[in-house]
Parts: structure tokens; sequence; C-alpha cells
């Protein structure tokens, strides 16, 4: 594989790609992150996902606004670019301005290691206070989750394993 077939890790510096190969080739990446994220979440159900997600954001962000819905969707993935979408929505109603912010994680998240799904709703937790990429939104992230950066990197090579395994029995089908 190119460094431009992997999509996930298209923002990392090609040295993680040569590192990154031939681990793939071997199909030693994917074994190396089960091994280090051995279970996969609990949090299985709309409801579970809520009281996570308001635990987490009566801890760190307390002042920021209310969020209407929180739920898992069938219709958002990783091959859109996301895995979680943090929406705000104004509409008028009569003479009032009605705000709702909703929170939506990918439903493949419900297979996935608890420390992915975790990363992900730190992130889109953290777009509630910062609507951009920017610096003060990284900190926030890495307030919540010290560990932020390191599952970031992991949930993309994660990703980019599953690709790489879904592509290998693609073709063995095949044959």
């Amino acid at each position: 594989m190119r460094s431009a077939e992997f999509p996930y890790l298209s923002a990392y510096p090609t040295t993680l790609h040569d590192q990154v190969r031939p681990l793939l080739e071997s199909g030693e990446l994917g074994q190396r992150l089960v091994a280090k994220y051995p279970q996969p979440t609990r949090l299985k159900s709309d409801h579970l996902l809520r009281e996570y997600v308001l635990e987490l954001k009566n801890q760190f962000l307390k002042r920021a606004p209310p969020l209407s819905k929180i739920c898992f969707d069938d219709k958002i993935g990783s091959l859109q670019g996301a895995l979680g979408l943090h929406t705000h929505i104004s509409r008028m109603q009569g003479s009032k301005l009605q705000a709702k912010n909703e929170l939506r994680i990918a439903s493949l998240l419900r297979t996935f290691p608890e420390e992915f799904l975790h990363m992900v709703v730190v992130h889109e937790l953290a777009h509630l206070r910062e609507k951009d990429h920017n610096k003060a939104f990284y900190q926030l992230c890495c307030h919540m989750e010290p560990r932020y950066h390191e599952f970031e990197l992991d949930l993309r090579l994660y990703l980019t394993a599953e690709d790489a395994a879904k592509l290998d029995r693609s073709i063995n089908v095949r044959s």
C-alpha cells in the first residue's frame, strides 16, 4: 500500500506510514491493537450512551448548553470521515429562538473498544465549547482525556487495519 492509501492516517507523516505498512502487510497491526484493547465497549444502547455522555458533560462542561439528543446513528461512519457528529440547530418558534444541541455517535463504535468510543465522545463534547479544531479545542480534549491523542492515533490505526482485513476477505472470497 502506498501512503495515499492510508486515508485515516493522511494527516500523519510518511514516516508513520512507513512503520505501519509492514505491520499491516503481516497482519500484526490488527493483532497488536486487539491485544492493547481487548474489550469492546459495554455501551450498546442509546440509553447507556446518554448516561455516559451526560456524566462526562457534568464532570467537565457543567455550564455548556444542554444536549437535547444523544444517540448512536447508523447513518454516520468512517466512510463519511466522521465517527461522531455534534449539531447545533436554531429554529424560530413563534417569537422565540430555540436552540438544540445533538450528539450522534456512529453505530459501528458499539463493537469497538470503549477507549475509542470515549475519545469520540470527548471530541464531540469539546465542540460544545469550541467549534473549531484549534489549540483550545485540543487542550480541552486533553483535559477531559489525557490520553486523547494516543486513543485518536490508535483508532485511526484500528480503522486502517479493519479496512485492510475487509479488503483481504473480499479478495479471498473472489479467489
